[in-house]
């Protein structure tokens, strides 16, 4: 199931059951309705902030970090239970690892499971997921229509200036879905723990090799 709720079929006030067209621009609303609902009025005015010099340098600013990204919060991120159990083909929108910080969890049909913000890196609208787009289904920006691979947050349509922040999932043994550490756009899941737990502990950083680390007692 997607996060967006599906119009009542056969509503006579939303146009003739069976059109395409109809359907499709219903959908399409629908999308921008969700989107906006899951922007906050904070993140509005980030956005305006940025815009104010013209969408131009909106744009820009967007693609420079000019915004708030995801994953920037200060200290060390804390695991977070999202889900008791996410079944094939659901997903989910939480908010990880801050209060501001949108984002979305998929299981795909084959049993992968996906995280990501839910920040377009275009200009910071709300990203969802559309299980019936596509093969697998996408991840849509309907604000300007930007798309990106539900496997890699790769931008594959669309204005996007790179791929989606990623949230690192692991699921438990009784099949509660944690996040508990996220990756930058286009950061590997090496970076990323180095960047946030090296310090924490230094012996498997060294193993990993992260740069600047020593397993202690070894000189330096």
């Amino acid at each position: 199931m997607s996060v967006t709720e599906q119009p009542p079929a056969g509503d006579p006030s939303r146009g003739p059951a069976g059109d395409p067209a109809a359907e499709s621009a219903r959908q399409a609303l629908n999308d921008r309705i969700a989107a906006d609902s899951l922007t906050t009025r904070r993140d509005y005015l980030r956005i305006v902030a940025t815009v104010s010099g013209g969408l131009a340098v909106g744009g820009i600013g967007v693609a420079a970090g000019v915004l708030h990204r995801h994953g920037d919060n200060d200290g060390v991120p804390e695991p977070k239970k999202i889900a008791n159990a996410l079944a094939p083909g659901e997903s989910l929108a939480f908010r990880y690892p801050g209060d501001e910080d949108r984002a979305v969890a998929v299981r795909l049909r084959d049993g992968t499971l996906v995280g990501y913000s839910a920040v377009c890196t275009h200009l910071a609208c709300a990203v969802l997921w559309r299980e019936d787009r596509g093969m697998e289904g996408e991840l849509l920006c309907p604000c300007h229509e930007g798309v990106f691979d539900v496997r890699t947050g790769e931008v594959t349509a669309g204005p996007p200036p790179r791929p989606l922040p990623r949230v690192i999932l692991n699921e438990d043994t009784d099949g509660s879905v944690w996040a508990v550490a996220t990756a930058r756009s286009g950061e590997n899941d090496k970076d990323a723990w180095c960047r946030q737990f090296a310090d924490e502990a230094p012996d498997r950083a060294a193993l990993l090799e992260c740069p600047g680390s020593r397993i202690q007692g070894s000189p330096a």
